[in-house]
């Protein structure tokens, strides 16, 4: 989805209290689809899982009927990206399995993804994961250093490179600007282009989100207009957190610890932005 030029929606601190609370009932939804997580599981299993731990939360998932779709999480297998239905397919011993929830809270959204790779795992497909979400951080650590958005981009290639792998990385679907709305603006490219970006300013709240394959980047939609699979049959990973600039840095808003362990081995301090008076959930 291209956004173009269209106009940034920046955020006040209580605004990003409120992403940071939906941003909690997705972190303790993907804890708890973690645990249900094992072959022999359907993929409807674990979007039940979610359903009731975002229910219970009070809260309204971002994804179901959105644009008509028609549940509450994306579960993603193997050659899948992004985007799969869950229902009735079993799981299996060495699947790889991604996971992508939303949740809204007082018309907030928080949206983060992982991926997990089921018992008897092929080792390149443990690695195919661990690089992912390394590109993550990387991309996540680019939004505390660096003057424009374009680094992400630009740290999730540096990741796959230094992987010593050739990882196909999705172009077609990337991350997003987020808060009133699920998608807004700016886009947030996973890959070097000759635009710079945004500025990073407080207030711009992002998902990153990349997505990396052990084939080719090509990707082709199933039959169902949601399912993402690679054109070429390889397996996938899908790692996506939601963050927010504040004055002083970032924070991880769909991480419950803020991102404070993972993006201080990349040397960077995670910094919430609360409204004066006010305590990190």
């Amino acid at each position: 989805m291209a956004f173009g030029r269209e106009k940034i929606e920046y955020k006040t601190a209580a605004q990003v209290a409120g992403m940071r609370r939906a941003g909690i009932v997705v972190a303790d939804a993907h804890a708890a689809v973690r645990a249900a997580l094992r072959p022999g599981a359907t993929t409807a299993d674990l979007d039940a899982v979610a359903a009731r731990v975002i229910a219970e939360a009070g809260a309204t998932p971002s994804f179901l009927g959105y644009h008509g779709y028609p549940a509450v999480l994306c579960v993603s297998v193997n050659e899948e990206i992004v985007h799969g239905i869950p229902g009735d397919r079993v799981l299996e011993p060495g699947d790889v399995v991604s996971v992508d929830c939303g949740a809204i809270v007082d018309g907030w959204h928080g949206d983060a993804a992982f991926t997990m790779v089921l018992p008897d795992a092929d080792p390149a497909d443990v690695a195919l994961s661990e690089a992912t979400e390394a590109a993550l951080w990387a991309g996540i650590a680019a939004l505390a250093t660096g003057e424009r958005l374009g680094g992400v981009g630009e740290a999730v290639e540096d990741v796959v490179e230094a992987s010593g792998v050739r990882y196909g990385i999705v172009q077609e679907y990337v991350g997003h600007g987020i808060g009133s709305a699920m998608h807004q603006p700016p886009e947030v490219l996973n890959y070097r282009t000759r635009e710079k970006g945004a500025r990073l300013r407080a207030g711009l709240c992002v998902a990153v989100e990349p997505m990396l394959t052990r084939g080719k980047r090509h990707t082709r939609v199933l039959e169902d207009d949601w399912t993402v699979v690679t054109q070429d049959g390889s397996r996938a990973a899908h790692w996506e957190h939601t963050v927010a600039i504040g004055p002083e840095g970032v924070w991880v808003l769909t991480a419950h610890d803020g991102g404070a362990a993972r993006l201080a081995e990349l040397g960077v301090t995670v910094a919430p932005w609360l409204p004066e008076g006010s305590t990190p959930a």
